[in-house]
């Protein structure tokens, strides 16, 4: 993996840092898995603007990704690694024995010819999708399931990755790409290896219109509004906006926002590091 910095030949290539796509091996996607996928411009059902700073984009079609991997026994070979307009990770089309096509997210070092299997009688190598009760303790896993059989929830975008750091009873003990150290069934499956396109994390637009390309519209900090659009706007002159808030009034610096009765909170052993 590797990025590419332009020269500044024009304004939009001085800042440009874009990656590779050397591992890629097909230019158009299976027909069968993919499906028109429409905008809405942060509008919900009613018309109504939901979520600002969204619309235009170039037009995408959505791929079927396997996250459940539940073809258990049947071996599959790699036939492409291809772009996902969807996601930072590259994705990789897998032929079945009996016929069936998937894609799935594409971990570092997968090569087209590659054989991967599901099942937990298969060998913990890359690609292979087993119950984490069958992971030797301490190797690296992505696409992990939170509840088994609903399809991989954990480090699923580019460069992300989980160690298997223990077992107690029924449930493995993971660190997360985020610091947090979690129990979860071992009955849930997860991937072997770390997620590919590691280096979109150092990618660099270089301009504005590239955000548009993505469907993303120019954003407006709340300090230069008037104070009838946001908590933070208005005084006379650069104010700083007193306390950092949302345009609702919550807190954005420090403020938790976790339930504190939630369920789920009893399966974490350790916090995120903030």
């Amino acid at each position: 993996m590797a990025v590419r910095k332009l020269k500044p030949t024009t304004p939009g290539q001085r800042h440009k840092i874009i990656g590779v796509f050397d591992e890629i091996t097909a230019r158009t996607p299976e027909k069968s898995l993919v499906v028109g996928k429409r905008v809405t411009g942060g509008r919900n059902n009613e018309g109504h603007l939901t979520m600002r700073y969204l619309g235009g984009g170039h037009k995408r079609k959505y791929r079927f990704i396997d996250f459940k991997r539940n073809k258990d026994g049947v071996p599959a070979t790699v036939k492409s690694i291809e772009y996902d307009p969807n996601r930072s990770a590259r994705i990789a089309l897998l032929y079945y024995a009996d016929g069936y096509k998937a894609y799935i997210i594409a971990p570092n070092g997968l090569q087209v010819g590659a054989t991967v299997m599901s099942g937990e009688n298969v060998a913990p190598e890359l690609g292979n999708a087993l119950p984490l009760s069958h992971i030797p303790v301490g190797t690296l896993i992505h696409n992990i399931e939170m509840r088994p059989g609903q399809g991989a929830r954990i480090a699923r975008s580019a460069g992300t990755y989980a160690q298997l750091t223990s077992r107690d009873g029924d449930y493995a003990i993971i660190k997360l790409p985020s610091g947090e150290t979690r129990k979860i069934l071992a009955a849930c499956k997860a991937t072997i290896g770390v997620v590919g396109n590691s280096d979109h994390a150092l990618e660099q637009s270089g301009k504005a219109g590239r955000s548009r390309w993505l469907g993303r519209r120019p954003h407006n900090r709340g300090v230069v509004m008037n104070p009838v659009d946001h908590p933070m706007g208005g005084g006379e002159g650069r104010q700083s906006g007193g306390h950092p808030r949302s345009r609702n009034g919550l807190y954005a610096k420090g403020l938790k926002t976790r339930a504190p009765k939630k369920l789920s909170s009893k399966y974490i052993i350790e916090r995120r590091k903030k």
